[in-house]
């Protein structure tokens, strides 16, 4: 019989006098169960003593200097937001000045903590960004000095070598008001002024866009990029989006025209042109705006701009578009990607039939793409999802690849599947001619053929 789970209630039948004891006993140990211990025991004291107990422990995690390795940096992460959860949970309601210089002091560790651990896996960056957020609804409600907090705020902005200040100003603006955002703007531009070092013009550079976010402030926005930033589309489209929320499309639609697109990169980033499409629709352009939204889809199919296009269409001319649509990615460059916006659309009819006309342009090395197509079709369109597990069985066995034979003779088993109701294979091998010559190409590979169960 399996053990019976322990409950709370089974271990208040051992009395408090014995469960002390084998506290005691594990906490010999056990650092993370003594610290456990004293916090609990803080929180019956009051919150100077929770407050006590964190200051000891940030003390001692500054003083530390082994290195940790990446697979004890959760360890590390956890004992980092158990100082957290006692600072934002136990400590900020009941005194939030309190509260406030001790997330300071907990930020402060995050320069010698990076230096001596391996986060490769993000475990402690992610307790500092939580912190972060923290450190904004705790000076709320704090209500620190507005010229103190910005003074603060700038030490630590300066230093930011582990991105663990990125978004300080963002969640500070409130309890910096307006006093703080405008000392903060004349303290770094000052900095600014003396032409500092690249990486130092960088960080200003950065703290003084988010104070003019905060302020509300286009026009300070745009000015901290040179001529040469202007003529980057990400920039440009940056820029416009500022404008844009101040009721500015015609400046939004000019700052944008300064960095006209280039030619298309590999992977979409259509920041510029949903830019420029709302400034259009802002300035009621909207053939404009259209024509490009059937751009973007021309470009990549883009199945989000095809959406929105359609959307302003009467429903006749809906029908038309989206017929048009189709035949277009029919005939698309890449037929990996025609496959994936049909079965995402869905068009599962138009899915099946880009399969059988070009199933050898199908890469299956793409698997993440092509495994959940199959799965799609299979259903009503077998021969077209059969098809597409072949790509991936073909690529496997071609190149060696043996870490996925397993999933290849799977893929070899749902062929099998449906292979008795296909009547017409539309000048395809018939799925015992594939088999037949699979076994007769790849017969050397036993570590295969081991894992299909075939007659």
């Amino acid at each position: 019989m399996p053990a019976k789970k322990l409950t709370s209630k089974d271990l208040e039948a051992l009395g408090a006098e014995r469960l002390a004891a084998l506290l005691m006993e594990l906490a010999e140990d056990d650092a993370a169960i003594r610290r456990c211990l004293r916090y609990a025991l803080a929180q019956t004291r009051g919150t100077d003593a929770v407050a006590g107990e964190v200051r000891k422990r940030l003390a001692g995690m500054r003083r530390a200097g082994s290195f940790i390795d990446w697979h004890r940096a959760k360890q590390l992460a956890g004992d980092l937001e158990q100082q957290r959860v006692l600072i934002v949970e136990k400590i900020a309601p009941e005194d939030p000045v309190t509260a406030l210089e001790l997330a300071w002091r907990f930020m402060e560790l995050a320069e010698p903590v990076f230096g001596r651990c391996d986060d490769s896996s993000g475990w402690v960056g992610s307790v500092f960004r939580a912190m972060v957020e923290d450190l904004g609804r705790i000076a709320t409600a704090a209500q620190p000095d507005s010229g103190a907090l910005a003074d603060r705020l700038a030490e630590a902005a300066s230093r930011n070598d582990y991105g663990q200040y990125d978004r300080l100003v963002p969640v500070l603006a409130p309890a910096l008001g307006a006093a703080g955002l405008a000392r903060l703007k004349a303290h770094f531009s000052a900095r600014l002024a003396a032409e500092p070092d690249q990486r130092e013009s960088a960080v200003f550079r950065s703290v003084l866009m988010d104070v003019a976010d905060a302020q509300g402030d286009p026009d300070a926005y745009a000015a901290l990029h040179d001529d040469k930033r202007r003529r980057v589309p990400k920039f440009a489209a940056e820029i416009a989006r500022r404008f844009l929320a101040a009721d500015r499309a015609g400046e939004a639609l000019a700052a944008l025209e300064e960095a006209p697109m280039e030619p298309r990169r590999l992977w979409p980033d259509f920041a510029w042109e949903d830019a420029r499409i709302d400034a259009l629709e802002a300035l009621g352009r909207q053939d404009e705006a259209q024509a490009l939204r059937w751009s973007c889809f021309e470009r990549s199919l883009s199945a989000g701009h095809l959406r929105d296009h359609l959307k302003r269409l009467s429903p006749v001319e809906q029908l038309d578009t989206e017929e048009r649509a189709m035949a277009f990615a029919q005939e698309y460059k890449s037929a990996l990607e025609s496959l994936h916006f049909f079965v995402n659309w869905p068009a599962l009819q138009e899915a099946a039939r880009l399969v059988t006309r070009r199933a050898a342009e199908l890469d299956g090395n793409h698997y993440h793409l092509l495994s959940p197509a199959a799965d799609a079709l299979m259903a009503r369109h077998p021969l077209a999802a059969s098809l597409t597990l072949r790509a991936m069985i073909d690529d496997t066995l071609e190149h060696g690849r043996s870490t996925r034979y397993r999933h290849a003779a799977r893929h070899l088993a749902t062929c099998a599947a449906p292979a008795a109701g296909i009547v017409d294979w539309q000048g395809v091998e018939s799925h015992e001619d594939y088999l037949a010559r699979l076994r007769e190409r790849h017969k050397r590979k036993a570590s295969f053929w081991s894992l299909c169960q075939l007659p």
